[in-house]
């Protein structure tokens, strides 16, 4: 199930619901504590030095609590009450450039601004750039607004305890809170909390995509049509069609403008290549449709940009717009109920709604309904830093947490846009388009960090090749106790 994401009150809400159930603060701290030391294991080698600076509230308790799972590892514990006195010994343990520093300073109870002492401490700790994993927020960030007190530790990872803090999901906050990552299981009870805004889970696509029966054909499994490429950008439908075969279709058909038919269609095998006429039936045998990869081209002909708004308000099938084809779409209701998914990044959202992508991104979440609503109830995957995906004025919107800045490559939209068109055109999944797009953005997300992990100078055309091969557990954001 995915995590409600939740403000600093229902987290105190959840907490005493937990202690009236009898579970104690001693016992969640210990639990709290294992799983800093899991992620600091991950994040270090045998024998690195891991400096824990522990603050005298809860946070200092669980960043304590990490230093008995640390035993692989050298330790060096600072606990702070007065930043001024011990501002001398915080400089002899950067001095010994740890590999780690875990920040248990301050936790979701900060409510002031920090006074210049602690101004002080917590700008020296940035100066020294170390990896820094912060304990439930990043000291002295608010997790209500993500906004910093007067300073805040920037971290690299942020490891968050029972469920995401609405404030860290903020673009302000994104510097300071680094990679967020759940501590899911410690010890706390159901949580009795309800949001519109869900954290992702791996453990959600347990059940898709859906089995196989032997007995069929790749008749059984859809007809994908995309249109995509044109003079100068044939790339993009390529890497289109690639990355839909990943999701395997029965079949699919390419598509594109007569004069990148030959750059385009010598590079697929499996896929058909057609240019495209404005009097060919595209929908004819198709089960979904994809448009726009590619289609930037100063000649793409107004017959193409009528047919996109025609299929877009007509055709019965999935119609997912990308790229240029965004800016074709008409603003108005479609036929049926149709399932339609258009993928804009912040600079596409800005422009189809008319303002600026500062304004989008600094809430993400209003955008996406925004566009939903603008463009008749469609879907809406909002890519970027933890990709949004949702519709509607009033139902639930995910956030992804997987992927990485090295996502940020010419061709990574294109790949996600032909790899969840590639599952929405099989008629066993369409008929749940919204799993079918998280499953989609998080394969995306979880391919990029296995890459990262394993071959930092990882191109789109690997992303091509490894995606779908993400277990439920790869690239996950929760540790477990």
């Amino acid at each position: 199930m995915p995590l409600p994401v939740i403000t600093i009150a229902q987290m105190r809400e959840w907490e005493n619901s937990t202690w009236a159930a009898g579970q104690t603060e001693t016992e969640v701290i210990r639990r709290v504590g294992e799983c800093v030391a899991r992620q600091a294991l991950e994040l270090t080698r045998p024998s690195d030095l891991v400096l824990i600076l522990a603050g005298k509230g809860h946070n200092g308790e669980d960043a304590r609590a990490a230093r008995e799972g640390l035993a692989s590892r050298r330790v060096e514990m600072l606990e702070i009450n007065d930043p001024t006195a011990q501002f001398g010994r915080l400089e002899e343990l950067l001095a010994l450039q740890p590999a780690l520093l875990i920040d248990g300073l301050f936790g979701i109870g900060i409510n002031r601004s920090l006074g210049p002492e602690w101004t002080s401490f917590i700008e020296r700790i940035n100066s020294a750039h170390l990896h820094v994993l912060a304990v439930d927020v990043p000291s002295g960030l608010d997790a209500d607004t993500g906004h910093p007190q007067g300073a805040a530790i920037k971290a690299s990872t942020t490891l968050t305890v029972g469920a995401p803090k609405v404030g860290l999901l903020q673009e302000v906050a994104w510097p300071f809170v680094g990679r967020l990552t759940v501590a899911e299981d410690v010890g706390l009870v159901s949580c009795p909390c309800k949001s519109e805004l869900q954290w992702a889970v791996p453990q959600d696509f347990n059940d898709f995509p859906p089995p196989r029966s032997v007995g069929t054909h790749k008749g059984s499994y859809g007809h994908l049509v995309i249109v995509a490429g044109s003079q100068g950008y044939h790339g993009a439908a390529v890497l289109a069609a690639r990355a839909a075969q990943r999701a395997q279709p029965g079949l699919i058909t390419l598509y594109t403008m007569e004069n990148s038919y030959t750059p385009v269609a010598s590079q697929l095998q499996a896929v058909m290549v057609s240019p495209w006429h404005a009097k060919t039936d595209l929908q004819k045998w198709a089960s979904a449709v994809l448009v726009g990869p590619g289609l930037a081209a100063a000649d793409v002909p107004e017959q193409l940009k009528s047919f996109v708004r025609d299929i877009w308000l007509t055709s019965p099938l999935p119609v997912i717009a990308d790229a240029s084809a965004l800016d074709w779409l008409p603003p108005r209701a479609v036929a049926g109920g149709a399932t339609r998914v258009i993928t804009p990044h912040p600079g596409e959202a800005a422009r189809l709604l008319g303002t600026t992508p500062q304004r989008i991104q600094s809430n993400r979440w209003q955008a996406l309904r925004a566009l939903s609503a603008h463009y008749g109830n469609a879907w809406v995957a909002l890519k970027g830093h933890q990709t949004l995906v949702g519709r509607g004025a009033n139902g639930l919107s995910y956030v992804n947490p997987s992927g990485n800045p090295n996502l940020a490559q010419g061709g990574s939209g294109d790949v996600l846009a032909g790899y969840l068109a590639g599952w929405l055109a099989q008629p066993a999944v369409n008929s749940n388009p919204l799993t079918a797009l998280r499953y989609s953005v998080w394969q995306h997300g979880a391919t990029a960090d296995a890459l990262q992990r394993t071959r930092p100078n990882w191109v789109v055309e690997d992303l091509i090749d490894q995606i779908g091969n993400q277990r439920l557990t790869a690239g996950a954001e929760t540790a477990k106790s």
